[in-house]
């Protein structure tokens, strides 16, 4: 059979389901979702609901019995490509803490306070001396509010930053979210082995599980984020979470012991104690707080990361997924795995059903993230061409844009306040390309935020609206996230660009007034 003429998301299908047994992939194994006892007709019903829900699906990876049944990504979004985790980053900095704890370089009763003797406040107080690694990890810091939307933006050392802001509950007793104490154990992570946290986990868990090409964060000191900033691919997410149900091991070697792992996925506090039995038996954010992980329904448990990236760990089920996405509810994302996928995995060996895994192929070939629809060109195009448009000050610091029309491509040059940026969008299809220009992002009034990440993937696609309206969409395909550019044109005078980001649900767009 000839390979090379088949269809990319074809190709990748017969590599995973026809490569030989004795190859040296480090790929996790392949199997049919027959075969470990999953109905590929209601992974299609998983699809098909996906598709229709609030939820923008990127990519999907569903294991079973240690073997991967179901895989797919809607294009632009690829196999090989990272994706941002948010807070499933998380996960992993724990992870590095319990290495650190497995090496007998810090124990999770040794208090914060004691690592860092030289960015201590003048006074500190009863709560900060008590406050343990295993309070920070268990989200128990006892800082209200959480300081992670202050300190980034404000302070060029965050440990400082942490430690001078006041602890007001007494540590381990009350649950709030808190990233920047995410941080904290990056720092100490750093602190204690000299290395960045992604440094340190390369030879203890990313090779030993065959991850590579990962790339994370750092903050003004050069300390990893920690709470967020890392990027994986898909199944990169799928192995972590493997590790975890297999308590610890991986191809038959034990890479972290199985203490750590029972002791990181139970639950450490609750978040809401007096919480109304009906109002925990519907939500994922009810059942319990560990390491760094969340406890799910249906006895399971997460990581989980801004605008739906998940790693789902399923011990009855003896199945794992891995999830990235963008989406306004995250809740609703779960519950399509408990709706359409939990019922789907059966206890025995399934039956051959050729035509729903036929089908199931098919569609996890075919999954596409739509382009704008290609239009007819406006008639403005020649005369807006070469022309350089200068904006008011903004917030965005964007000082100028000019347009290129040229083989069914618009090339528009943005120029900022440090950087000019040339950026391809197809007409009616994707344009593949990459960039430094930073795009929507969660944590981007963090001080240098997104440095120490490579250049990002980008897909653009434009049309016309109307001939006197250009929309630019552009995809950062390695995060959940799109901007998409209104240009508002008089003639051949660009009065105004509207800046839309995917993640702002309806909340008012930046207007960039042309000068």
């Amino acid at each position: 059979m000839n390979c090379k003429n088949l269809p990319a998301n074809l190709f990748l299908l017969f590599t995973l389901f026809f490569a030989p047994a004795n190859s040296q992939s480090t790929s996790l194994p392949r199997s049919t979702p027959e075969a470990q006892g999953v109905s590929s007709k209601e992974i299609l019903d998983f699809i098909d609901a996906a598709n229709k829900s609030k939820t923008e699906f990127h990519s999907f990876m569903l294991l079973r019995h240690g073997k991967v049944v179901a895989e797919g990504w809607w294009n632009p979004y690829r196999a090989d490509l990272k994706h941002t985790l948010y807070s499933t980053s998380k996960s992993f900095t724990a992870t590095a803490i319990g290495f650190a704890v497995t090496e007998n370089k810090l124990t999770v009763n040794d208090k914060v306070i004691s690592f860092f003797p030289n960015d201590l406040p003048d006074s500190i107080s009863p709560y900060l001396a008590a406050l343990t690694v295993k309070d920070v990890l268990s989200m128990s810091d006892g800082q209200d509010p959480d300081p992670t939307n202050i300190i980034p933006g404000r302070d060029s050392n965050w440990v400082r930053g942490f430690l001078s802001t006041p602890i007001v509950n007494e540590p381990g007793t009350k649950f709030l979210y808190n990233s920047m104490g995410t941080y904290m154990l990056s720092a100490i992570v750093q602190k204690v082995t000299g290395e960045k946290v992604i440094d340190y986990l390369r030879p203890r868990l990313f090779e030993p599980l065959g991850i590579s090409g990962m790339d994370w964060e750092t903050d003004p000191k050069g300390i990893n984020t920690g709470g967020w900033g890392l990027r994986l691919k898909t199944e990169d997410m799928a192995k972590f979470g493997q590790l975890f149900l297999q308590k610890g091991s991986f191809g038959g070697k034990e890479v972290i012991p199985s203490s750590w792992i029972e002791e990181a996925s139970s639950t450490k506090i609750m978040q809401d104690p007096d919480a109304p039995q009906s109002k925990k038996d519907s939500s994922d954010w009810l059942q319990g707080y560990c390491y760094q992980m969340w406890r799910c329904r249906n006895n399971a448990y997460r990581g989980d990361g801004a605008f739906g990236q998940y790693i789902i760990i399923m011990p009855e089920k003896d199945a794992v997924l891995a999830v990235t996405a963008e989406t306004p509810d995250m809740q609703e994302e779960i519950n399509l795995v408990w709706k359409y996928l939990l019922p789907a995995m059966k206890d025995n060996v399934l039956a051959e059903d050729k035509e729903n895994a036929s089908r199931l192929k098919k569609t996890l070939a075919s999954l596409s993230v739509p382009a704008p629809a290609k239009s007819a060109a406006s008639p403005l195009e020649k005369s807006i061409a070469g022309t350089t448009y200068s904006f008011e000050p903004n917030d965005k610091h964007i000082q100028s844009v000019s347009f290129q029309f040229s083989n069914n491509t618009c090339y528009a040059t943005v120029k900022n306040d440090t950087a000019s940026f040339k950026i391809g969008f197809g007409s009616g299809k994707w344009h593949a390309g990459e960039t430094t220009m930073h795009g929507p992002y969660l944590v981007e009034r963090a001080r240098r935020n997104l440095a120490g990440l490579d250049p990002f993937k980008i897909d653009g696609c434009y049309n016309w609206t109307d001939k006197n309206t250009l929309s630019l969409t552009l995809r950062y395909i390695e995060s959940p996230h799109t901007a998409t550019m209104i240009c508002h044109f008089d003639g051949d005078k660009l009065t105004s660009v509207n800046i839309r980001n995917s993640f702002d649900y309806g909340k008012k767009e930046l207007v960039l007034k042309g000068q």
